[in-house]
């Protein structure tokens, strides 16, 4: 029996429930850096539901002065893939927003796109977190949003400084990992990462964050990450926003 205890990692697609929601996607096409056009938006979607997903959220960037997207221009998008989808999954839309004046403008006039029950995805610089942070996610929260933050292991600079990660969580703020984050794809350090966020028990969602085929195809990685009972536990809280 000692051979088990050399027994490799699974892949990541041998871990997806089945059935998953994915609360995190880039499937709309022409709006951000996910797929050009709708032919590839529709394909991506296609192998998505081979791998055992059974409703995608798509949460394409609303970055000012990168992807100004607008409520219209995502729902545009959206009604393009609804009118010629022929795999049959539910998909649905929101917006995943950079943490900066435009979400804190939004929040005010209670124009954003939400995952469900006023649940909303945002995210931060890789660089650096806004000067503002804690007061826009404070206008979030008074207006009666919860903010999730996206794929929080990828934030390098908090590495040394989990502090923050506390602190973020003590506010109210969601945290939401990337499947991908648990394969070696961003690197070790991000696994690394977010082993310990999974540990201190920090997640509360998972989400693909695919963008392209190669982000598919990356499915097919072997894991990384030691706690991967706690990264299926947190795979199965999807299922709030069914």
């Amino acid at each position: 029996m000692i051979f088990n205890l050399f027994k490799s990692k699974p892949t990541l697609k041998e871990i997806i429930p089945n059935g998953f929601v994915d609360i995190h996607s880039h499937i709309l096409p022409g709006i951000d850096d996910g797929p050009k056009d709708l032919a590839e938006s529709l394909e991506l979607i296609s192998k998505i539901k081979k791998m055992g997903f059974s409703k995608i959220i798509g949460t394409p960037h609303t970055y000012s002065g990168l992807y100004n997207n607008t409520n219209r221009s995502i729902a545009n998008s959206f009604n393009e893939i609804k009118a010629n989808l022929k795999t049959e999954i539910e998909i649905t839309y929101a917006s995943e927003y950079m943490l900066d004046e435009i979400i804190f403008q939004k929040a005010k006039e209670k124009k954003l796109l939400c995952l469900k029950d006023k649940y909303v995805l945002v995210e931060m610089s890789y660089i650096s977190p806004p000067y503002n942070l804690y007061e826009i996610l404070y206008e979030i929260k008074i207006n009666g949003y919860k903010p999730i933050l996206a794929h929080p292991e990828r934030y390098l600079f908090y590495r040394n400084n989990f502090k923050n990660f506390f602190k973020l969580k003590k506010i109210g703020c969601y945290f939401q990992s990337n499947l991908l984050s648990a394969t070696n794809y961003y690197g070790r350090e991000v696994s690394s990462i977010l082993d310990r966020l999974l540990m201190e028990k920090l997640i509360d969602f998972a989400g693909s964050d695919i963008h392209n085929i190669k982000h598919i195809e990356s499915f097919d990685k072997k894991l990384v990450i030691k706690n991967v009972k706690l990264m299926k536990g947190v795979m199965e809280k999807n299922n709030l926003f069914n």
